[in-house]
This record gives C-alpha cells, sequence and structure tokens, in this order.
C-alpha cells in the first residue's frame, strides 16, 4: 500500500560553500547546524531593512537508511516549497531541479538509493533572469520552508509526475437543481486487471459508487438535489475517494473534496455566486511571519484565517504567488472566494517565460479542486517598464490561452500598474482585470479612486473591472490633523473611510482587495520610521494588534454586532476639544465622556464622530445597543513627540526641514510648486538629472509619465518624491544634506499669493 511519511525533523544546514560528489560526504565541510523544517535562512535579515538579506545558495542534508523511505518498490521525494530553485542530490548524484519558489514538486529518487543514503537539497535565492519574480516589494525568502515527504508506491500508482498535482481532478456543472460531476484520474503502471474505485460522500455517507477497469480513468456522476457550496453563507463540501485495486487489494488511493457552485462575473452587476449577486470585498494576504518568515504552522495559518473571518471579508487575494495548500483548503471550508496568482511580476523578463509557464501550469494542476479558487492571476504590475513590449503581449497571451486550456470553468485576470492605459492592448488580454490603484497614499487624493472607476465604466461598459490593491502605511504614530504621508493610524483609517465609501458603492466593481491584511516584509524599504517592512496591513506584522481600519471594514462587512472606538493608542492631546469617531454596525451609538453622554448618533456609512471635551484625564465609553466599548484621553500642554514619525538611518526628520513663512520647501506638494514658473524651472532642472540614471529614457523607471501618472504625482510631497527615487529605479541615494541643500533652495521660491 502507498504511504506518505513527513520528514521534516533532523536535518543540518549551512550557508558555507560546499561541494557535492559521489563517494564522500557533504558533512565533511562547512558549518552544519542541525534543526528542523519548515526554515528559512532569512527569517531575520530579510526583515531588517537595507536590501542586505542572504540571497545564494544554502544546503540541507540528511542522513536515511532505505527502510525509512517505506516497503513499495517506487519512492519520490515531495517538497511543498524551496525557494526559489533548489537541486535534490542522493548519496552525491543529482536526482532532480525545480525553478520556482511557491509550489510543490516531487523527484523518483529510486535508482539513487542505498541501504545508508544521503540526502542533500541545495536551494538557491540568488538573483538570475529566469525565474520569477525578480523584482517586487517583498522579502524572497530563501529556504525549505513548508513539509517534505517522502512517498512510497508500487508499480501501479497514482501519476506523481505530472507539476505536483493530486492526479485527481473533479469538474462539477450544476445544471439546475442537479450537478454533473466527471471525476478523471492519472495512474501509472496498471495492469489490464487493476480496477479504479470511484466513491462520492456527504458528509461521510456514500451518495455515489463506480468501479471500471483501471484504463477508463474518468467517470461521471449526477448528484441530484445537489447541496450547493455558497460562500461564508454555506460552504458545502463533497468528497470523492478513489482506490486504485490490483487483485482486489488497495495498493494506492486518493481523497479529494470539492465543491458545487457555479459563478459568473458581470461588468454592471459584478460577481454572481449561484444566480445571485456576492459582492466580493476582502484582502489580500502574504505569508509571512517575524523571525520566521514564510515557514509558517498550521496555527499560523489558521490564525489568519480567523483574523480575515472576524474582518467580515468574503474574498482574498493571494497574492503574489501560490500559497500552502492547507490556506487553500481552509478557504474551501470556511467559503472565501480566492484569487490565485503566480509570481510574475513588476519586471517582464525576456528569458522567463518558461517559468511563467510551468508555474502557471502547477497552480493549476495542484489546486483545480478548490471550489474556492475563481480566477487565475496572470500578472501583477508587470508593464512597470512600459506596457508596448510585444514580448510581454504574446507571453500574456500564451498564459491567457493555457489557463482556458487547461481549466474551462474559471476566468483569468490581471492587477494593473495604476499609470497603465485603460485602452493598453495588453488589458483586452484576460477575462477580466483589476487596477491597483494607491490614489491618496502614493500621490493624487482620496476622491480620483471612484472618479477613476466612473471613466472606466463609462469608457469600457461591458468590461470588468475590479480593485486589486489599495491601502496606506500606519506604524504607532498619531495625529489629531492627519496628512497623506505621515504614517499615522489616524490617516490610514480616515485613507479606508474614503475608499470604503467610494468602492462599496459601485456595483459593477467585481471585487476588491485591500493591500494589505497584514503588515509584511520587504527588506528593501526604509519608510515610516521602521525598515525593512512594508506597514499596509490592517493587522500588524505579529498578528497582535488591529489597526483601526481593521474595524472599519469589520463594521461594514461584518454580521458580528460591535462597537469600537478609534484612537486607542492615542491617548495624550493638545487641543481643547479633540474628535473622537467610532465604528459599529449597529445603526446607533451613544458616547459618553466620564459619564456624562455627549448624545446619540446614527450613520448610514457605519462612522460615529464625535467632538469630545478635553480636560484632564477622562474615560470614554460607546455604546449601541447592549455593546460597549472604552478608552482613554488625557489633555496635554505640549504634543507628545512619542507619537511623531521618527525616520531612520541617515533620513531627515520633520524638525531638520527649514519652512519660512510664504516660501516653498520640500514638505510641500509637487503639484503646488509646478504652478509656479520659478518652482516648475527648478523641479523640472532637478528631476532632468534623476532621470539620466533611471534605467531607460522617456520617463521615471522607464515608463512614460501619463497625464493620470502627473495628476497622481502632484499629490506628492517633493520628500516623499526623492524618498522613493530607489525604489522607482533611479540609482541615486540622496544624503540628508543633499535633501537640506533642494530644501535651501525651495526656501528661495515664493509661494503664490492666496486670492482673497
Amino acid at each position: 500500500m502507498a504511504t506518505k511519511s513527513n520528514i521534516n525533523v533532523s536535518w543540518k544546514f549551512t550557508k558555507d560553500a560546499v561541494s557535492v560528489a559521489e563517494g564522500s560526504s557533504i558533512l565533511n565541510g562547512g558549518n552544519w547546524e542541525a534543526l528542523d523544517l519548515p526554515h528559512t535562512w532569512n527569517g531575520i535579515d530579510g526583515q531588517d531593512g537595507g536590501n542586505d538579506y542572504y540571497r545564494g545558495t544554502c544546503y540541507y542534508a540528511k542522513t536515511m537508511k532505505r527502510e525509512e523511505f517505506g516497503s513499495e518498490p517506487i519512492v519520490y521525494m515531495e517538497f511543498e516549497g524551496a525557494n526559489s530553485s533548489a537541486t535534490l542530490y542522493v548519496n552525491g548524484k543529482k536526482a532532480g531541479s525545480h525553478d520556482g519558489g511557491y509550489s510543490t514538486w516531487r523527484v523518483n529518487i529510486t535508482d539513487f538509493l542505498a541501504e545508508e543514503n544521503e540526502i542533500v537539497v541545495a536551494v538557491d535565492n540568488a538573483p538570475n533572469d529566469h525565474v520569477y519574480p525578480q523584482m517586487a516589494d517583498f522579502t524572497f525568502y530563501g529556504g525549505l520552508y513548508r513539509n517534505v515527504n517522502v512517498i512510497s508506491v508500487s508499480e501501479a500508482h497514482f501519476d506523481l509526475d505530472y507539476y505536483g498535482g493530486p492526479a485527481v481532478s473533479v469538474t462539477p456543472v450544476v445544471k439546475g437543481a442537479d450537478a454533473e460531476v466527471a471525476v478523471e484520474v492519472f495512474v501509472t503502471g496498471t495492469k489490464d486487471t487493476d480496477e479504479l474505485e470511484f466513491v462520492i460522500t456527504d458528509e461521510g455517507q456514500e451518495i455515489a459508487k463506480q468501479t471500471v477497469s483501471a484504463d477508463t480513468t474518468k467517470v461521471n456522476f449526477t448528484i441530484s438535489n445537489v447541496h450547493l457550496w455558497n460562500g461564508r453563507k454555506d460552504p458545502h463540501l463533497y468528497t470523492a475517494q478513489i482506490s486504485l485495486k490490483h487483485a482486489g487489494n488497495v495498493v494506492d488511493e486518493r481523497s479529494v473534496r470539492f465543491g458545487c457552485r457555479s459563478f459568473e462575473i458581470d461588468p454592471e452587476k459584478g460577481f454572481i455566486l449561484n444566480g445571485e449577486r456576492y459582492p466580493l470585498h476582502g484582502v489580500s494576504r502574504h505569508q509571512d511571519r517575524p523571525k520566521i518568515g514564510n515557514a509558517l504552522t498550521h496555527k499560523d495559518h489558521e490564525e489568519d484565517i480567523d483574523l480575515i473571518l472576524e474582518m467580515g471579508a468574503n474574498t482574498i487575494r493571494l497574492a503574489h504567488y501560490q500559497h500552502d495548500q492547507y490556506f487553500y483548503d481552509l478557504c474551501d471550508e470556511k467559503g472565501l472566494v480566492i484569487w490565485a496568482e503566480i509570481p510574475y511580476i513588476s519586471k517582464h523578463m525576456p528569458g522567463g517565460r518558461e517559468n511563467t509557464i510551468s508555474q502557471m501550469k502547477e497552480l493549476i494542476t495542484q489546486n483545480y479542486n478548490h471550489p474556492c479558487i475563481v480566477v487565475w492571476g496572470l500578472s501583477n504590475e508587470i508593464t512597470m517598464h512600459g506596457e508596448d513590449d510585444p514580448d510581454l503581449i504574446e507571453n500574456h497571451k500564451i498564459l491567457n490561452d493555457l489557463c482556458h486550456e487547461m481549466d474551462s470553468t474559471r476566468l483569468t485576470t490581471v492587477a494593473v500598474v495604476s499609470m497603465c492605459s485603460i485602452d493598453s492592448e495588453y488589458l483586452k488580454i484576460p477575462d477580466v482585470i483589476s487596477y491597483n490603484h494607491y490614489f491618496g497614499w502614493y500621490g493624487g487624493d482620496t476622491s480620483m479612486n471612484g472618479e477613476f472607476f466612473d471613466n472606466f465604466h463609462k469608457k469600457y461598459p461591458n468590461r470588468a473591472i475590479g480593485m486589486s490593491e489599495y491601502g496606506c502605511e500606519a506604524l504607532n504614530w498619531h495625529t489629531s490633523n492627519p496628512e497623506q504621508g505621515d504614517y499615522t493610524e489616524e490617516y490610514q483609517a480616515y485613507y479606508h473611510e474614503e475608499l470604503i465609501k467610494q468602492l462599496y458603492t459601485r456595483d459593477f466593481i467585481w471585487a476588491t482587495h485591500v493591500w494589505n491584511m497584514f503588515d509584511f516584509a520587504a527588506d528593501a524599504r526604509a519608510e515610516g520610521g521602521e525598515d525593512g517592512m512594508n506597514h499596509k496591513g490592517l493587522v500588524t506584522f505579529d498578528r497582535k494588534y488591529k489597526k483601526d481600519s481593521f474595524y472599519a471594514y469589520k463594521a461594514w462587512l461584518s454580521d458580528e454586532p460591535f462597537v469600537h472606538i478609534c484612537g486607542k493608542r492615542y491617548v495624550d492631546r493638545v487641543e481643547d476639544t479633540t474628535k473622537v469617531t467610532v465604528y459599529s454596525n449597529q445603526p446607533e451609538v451613544e458616547l459618553f465622556v466620564n459619564g456624562e453622554s455627549l448624545g446619540k448618533q446614527t450613520s448610514d456609512v457605519h462612522f460615529f464622530y464625535f467632538d469630545v471635551p478635553n480636560a484632564g484625564e477622562s474615560t470614554l465609553v460607546a455604546k449601541a445597543g447592549h455593546l460597549s466599548d472604552e478608552s482613554k484621553i488625557r489633555k496635554v500642554d505640549k504634543f507628545n513627540e512619542d507619537y511623531r514619525m521618527k525616520e531612520t538611518g541617515d533620513v531627515i526628520n520633520w524638525f531638520e526641514i527649514e519652512q519660512p513663512e510664504g516660501y516653498f520647501c520640500i514638505n510641500d506638494k509637487l503639484g503646488d510648486i509646478m504652478s509656479t514658473f520659478k518652482g516648475k524651472m527648478f523641479l523640472g532642472e532637478m528631476m532632468m538629472k534623476f532621470m539620466k540614471s533611471a534605467d531607460k529614457k522617456g520617463g521615471a523607471a522607464g515608463f512614460e509619465v501619463s497625464a493620470d501618472m502627473m495628476k497622481m504625482m502632484n499629490g506628492f510631497t517633493v520628500k516623499r518624491i526623492l524618498s522613493m527615487l530607489g525604489t522607482a529605479g533611479v540609482d541615486v541615494k540622496l544624503t540628508k544634506e543633499d535633501m537640506l541643500a533642494i530644501n535651501a533652495k525651495l526656501n528661495k521660491i515664493k509661494k503664490p499669493k492666496e486670492k482673497a
């Protein structure tokens, strides 16, 4: 009987350069550390900033006796995730290799085994020009960060060689009250007398069964009065159990869960599940955690799901790569609608086409049976360096055709970078599209988001469009006067209030996904006062603190009654009257200050705003029906500097910037400075110098600065533009002194007089 065993324990690991050769042990050289899997070598240096985390080849080694591999004659090793390329050696001989860090892959090692065996895995996350991702705003953790298993099978077995898949595909099609279910299996090494037994169960009860010859690998069932998989309302699952029998004995078997559901994406009505509108509002998710990177446990995955469910989301964009199978299983069980994608991201590589194809084949093959998945994502922000590249266009057409060939039941999509023209040819390739917009954070203002979608829908009323990314960063900084770019929890809350009101009231938007559910590591980042992190999460990196914006979404999406006072970390306040925001999904909220009511409010947007007298120490209590929440504020004479962002490293701080009245400084917006003749001349000259170091001519980082992009950039302060040159591909590193020198020149340019 086929067996599968986990071998995560008792590995040795080294970063040292060692050589693998037949006849000698790799463990004789290098400095080896004993550890258990899963593991990454970038759990610390991939999260501390500086863009200097180790990217190269590291080695994992393990000794095993032959009997530890199982009693059947054929043996495979299975890797559920090795980032990003890996080579397997058995007893010094190369047994197999794989490019792509987020999917399952297997190697038949039968012919390499002896009585005593040394298993070595060389894992490499070094930069290259052919394996995605290579350019993206997240850390590419190296390591064997998911399970490693050994599989022992007889000569007749379910196929283990096809793109890491389960060797079973279940295709349900709902027809009226019933479902037609096609179950196809892939087997190898079978004999004429071998049989396949197919059983469909519903909550453990057998509802259908067929036994056929092993050369009949596809059978059809009808489930009468089918119980639909209906999202979070009712995520019902069936099970297909298939046994491969030789001489009446089971030699291999598979158990696959599936759901029966129908869906469509309508350009006017949005997402439709089982014939009813089912507006998709949720989040994107990165999978990493403090110190362990991507090496998550099942408990970690469960905690992520629980937080997403608490918020009330019904959809997740699993960015920007294939996630753990256990997480897809949880999404099936909980009824979350999923966007699954490959890491074809940011920078198109002419040498990477085959890798996009193989990663897409793996994504679809390994995840085909998950009812939660409704779209396959072809790419993310891939036109950052231009949208007219013929090779890029052709690559997308190949991927799009491949998806439809492998899976006729789902749609394709792309996540489009903000500055990409809505008329671009590449947008016509997938079935539906979504845009990544950060108006109100990376320039522009929040009102531009709804305006964009209205303009798109007016021009292309028959094309479905969604919002695949939007968000802004927040750390433990606070203010009563939030402004774009201040990294305060208050601005993040304001931003999401505005975006919710714009996105959730436009029915034609097929899905919205906040960027991001959790803060995540991006070692190249130096923003907000903590290097190495992207802080756009609604929940902190350690999952310990839910930012106020988390509760803004809970107020709109969750059916669980609650009330939440914002600003609990913002206690010391200087103003005599301070604004306090309350979020609730209840129709009426009353706020008390030291036991005295400030009155009741109703709101049709779930956001309640109170002007609160601030004297001495005050206890605030918000009540909504039988629910209540409490916080405290305290009157102070001077602003508490612990609430103001402190830049790290050689970065200029707010108090070092001269801001003479009536003159510009680097804290002024690009658009305001460009409105004056001298300002336009100065900035134009300065940016021309910087653009000479861009990686392509014609605009920042190789893309043309369109009118829409310029409109967005006008909302940036000069300080933010200068701090982001590196991420835009401009090879310029400005020191504090450089920025102060630019500020001094701006201090000589008068602001226009305000009109009376």
